[in-house]
């Protein structure tokens, strides 16, 4: 229940977050390099709902790839993008280039959901999506450990977030998918 308050407080926060020229600002105005090397612009993704994940191979909440891709298997098809965001930022827990963390996620879930190239998710270096999360919703909002999770909706409006320890099959995760979905 107290994630709801979030969601809500965050759904408040983002009515209205105006750019220089009065555009709506959102996630849809960044992009990511992908592990590949290709580019992802998050503006592919309006219309959809993502749910961003920053990720690493060696923590304790690695196994959390499982559920991930379940829901993106579960949901892909009705409009759900789950985004892995590789991070070392963490207690050194994702040391690897991009080829052997794609290979380890491949290899040990079967993840075919995309991921980005390695990523700083905290601090100065933080990529500018994750600037732009704390800036709109306070440090409270940034990452404390791997597998954080932000649910993005179809406006590139920050829906919801969820710390490691909330698992990605969460009621109240799978809850505010739908709801967005049938938005």
């Amino acid at each position: 229940m107290k994630y709801l308050y979030t969601v809500i407080i965050l759904g408040v926060i983002f009515v209205g977050t105006r750019g220089s020229e009065g555009e709506t600002m959102g996630a849809h105005n960044f992009s990511f390099e992908s592990i590949d090397g290709a580019q992802i612009p998050m503006a592919s993704y309006a219309g959809k709902v993502v749910l961003l994940v920053n990720t690493a191979s060696f923590c304790g909440f690695t196994p959390q790839y499982e559920a991930l891709q379940s829901l993106w298997r579960d949901y892909r098809d009705r409009g759900l993008v789950v985004l892995g965001v590789p991070s070392n930022d963490f207690g050194g827990q994702e040391p690897h280039a991009e080829n052997e963390i794609k290979e380890f996620c491949v290899t040990n879930f079967s993840v075919d959901f995309p991921l980005t190239a390695k990523q700083h998710v905290t601090g100065a270096g933080a990529h500018p999506l994750y600037k732009w999360i704390v800036e709109e919703a306070g440090e409270s909002a940034a990452p404390r450990w791997n597998f954080h999770k932000y649910l993005i909706g179809p406006k590139g409006e920050l829906a919801g977030l969820w710390p490691s320890r909330v698992r990605p099959a969460d009621g109240e995760i799978i809850e505010l998918i739908e709801s967005l979905l049938d938005e």
